[in-house]
């Protein structure tokens, strides 16, 4: 029986106890405060509720804030009608289990089930999936940093016992003013329904934020999402440059140069007046007639728009990123945002008539099917032999652990073709029916803002398997 409970401790603090005391003390692998000037993050849990959650949007609606709702799958099911009007208020929608139940009393696969149940509740609502998560009561296991990689974990910087009524107005209100500080993330509570919690709590927590924000205006504060937090904070980051070696400031700042000086005699250009993550031009495609899985072909001599990944983004995102997958969920992100710059930037520019596809070589080739385009091997030869040694070294040079990363990856630091037709990159990228309608071949792209809804619909490939592929 000693034995038996030893063990039992053993399980527990290995799967339960650990994992939780590094995530809230290091903040590994979540988010829970801001690197900002003047924002704060407002966010709210257990909703949504038919009485209060109304009477919150109105609160938030009156002072212009933002908020971001970690709603549990079963009440947002009964009340699909307040996820649209979250949404359409400019409002974060998170996950935050289907049913208000710890993950220490739960299986890995019976988070995910709630996860997902969940997910899916809100994308039914309002037609986009969640990328944010807060477990109930901030309580991961081990396997949620494995098993939710495809998910930002979200935390808290303060909470305030809201969900007891007996702590009253004024009590409340006090605490909440001592943190009225910038990257604040506030935990806060619209449903009173879930175990521990009074049902008319949150009548207090209305009245106490009213005069958090009346205090926040007066002082120039913003409230804003999660997501804005999470990219102002991320934004800061890049700008602290952690301690490189003297040796490695001087390669990385020599390849650089010659990468500025590659661009100027082949005459790149860079996508979104260098913001983002490629540069591009036009070349003859010289080698082996490529099949595309859309039945399009780009032969010998086609005319290819060549893509080049922007190294120094590369390289800020991999001294940003705190592990391969976050640096792979920053990359998803960096891609998502410019393909479609790069289809609004030839738009109707003659120059890009014939052009039979997209075209480029890269190690960072997995998972890129998500966005339309083919995995090709690259034929052995001279030039794949050139090529890949270009690229190891590459890596060596950009990577904070350079030399360790290409030691013990060399089987999957393979590069290769990654292709897409410019059918394939039209259907995908151009916005309007009017675009599609003029597409005969190789007719030029337009494509409309980042928030356009073709954009939000290819959002919705599997960022899990996609950020899972990326990382070899």
């Amino acid at each position: 029986m000693e034995n038996l409970l030893l063990w039992g401790f053993y399980i527990l603090t290995f799967y339960a106890f650990l994992p939780g005391i590094i995530s809230r003390t290091f903040g590994f692998r979540v988010f829970k405060k801001g690197q900002v000037e003047r924002e704060i993050a407002l966010t709210f849990d257990d909703g949504p509720d038919s009485v209060y959650t109304p009477q919150l949007l109105d609160l938030l609606a009156k002072y212009g804030a933002k908020a971001t709702f970690f709603v549990v799958g079963a009440n947002a099911q009964r009340h699909p009608e307040l996820l649209r009007r979250m949404k359409d208020e400019g409002h974060v929608i998170g996950i935050h289990n289907y049913v208000h139940k710890s993950n220490w009393l739960m299986r890995p696969g019976s988070v995910k089930k709630q996860i997902h149940r969940t997910s899916e509740i809100i994308k039914k609502a309002t037609g986009s999936r969640s990328a944010y998560y807060r477990p109930p009561w901030g309580i991961v296991n081990l396997f949620d940093f494995s098993n939710l990689g495809y998910l930002q974990i979200i935390l808290w910087s303060a909470m305030f016992g809201d969900w007891r009524k007996r702590v009253g107005t004024e009590r409340l209100t006090k605490r909440m003013l001592k943190k009225l500080k910038p990257g604040e993330v506030l935990l806060l509570h619209d449903c009173g329904n879930t175990f521990g919690a009074d049902k008319d709590a949150p009548e207090n927590m209305l009245k106490a934020l009213e005069k958090y924000l009346q205090e926040g205006q007066r002082e120039n504060y913003r409230f804003v999402t999660i997501a804005e937090m999470i990219e102002l904070t991320d934004k800061a980051r890049s700008k602290q440059k952690p301690q490189l070696s003297v040796m490695k400031r001087a390669l990385v700042s020599a390849w650089l140069g010659w990468e500025r000086l590659f661009h100027y005699l082949f005459r790149l250009e860079a996508v979104d007046h260098g913001e983002g993550i490629f540069h591009f031009r036009i070349r003859p495609y010289r080698g082996k007639t490529l099949e595309l899985k859309d039945g399009h072909k780009i032969g010998n001599n086609d005319k290819v728009i060549e893509l080049h990944f922007d190294n120094k983004k590369l390289f800020q995102i991999m001294r940003r990123s705190k592990s391969l997958m976050q640096m792979a969920i920053y990359v998803i992100r960096e891609v998502e945002r410019a393909l479609p710059k790069l289809a609004r930037q030839i738009s109707g520019r003659q120059e890009f008539n014939d052009v039979r596809g997209l075209y480029g070589i890269s190690m960072i080739n997995r998972g890129s099917e998500s966005f339309g385009f083919n995995v090709l091997e690259l034929p052995e030869g001279l030039f794949s032999k050139m090529t890949r040694f270009y690229l190891k070294i590459l890596i060596r040079v950009l990577h904070p652990s350079g030399n360790k990363r290409v030691s013990s990856k060399q089987a999957t630091l393979v590069p290769r073709i990654v292709a897409m037709s410019m059918e394939e990159f039209h259907s995908r990228y151009a916005p309007s029916e009017a675009d599609r309608a003029d597409w005969t071949g190789a007719v030029p792209l337009s494509a409309g803002s980042d928030t356009d809804s073709k954009v939000v619909a290819q959002k919705t490939f599997e960022q899990e398997k996609t950020a899972r592929e990326l990382v070899p």
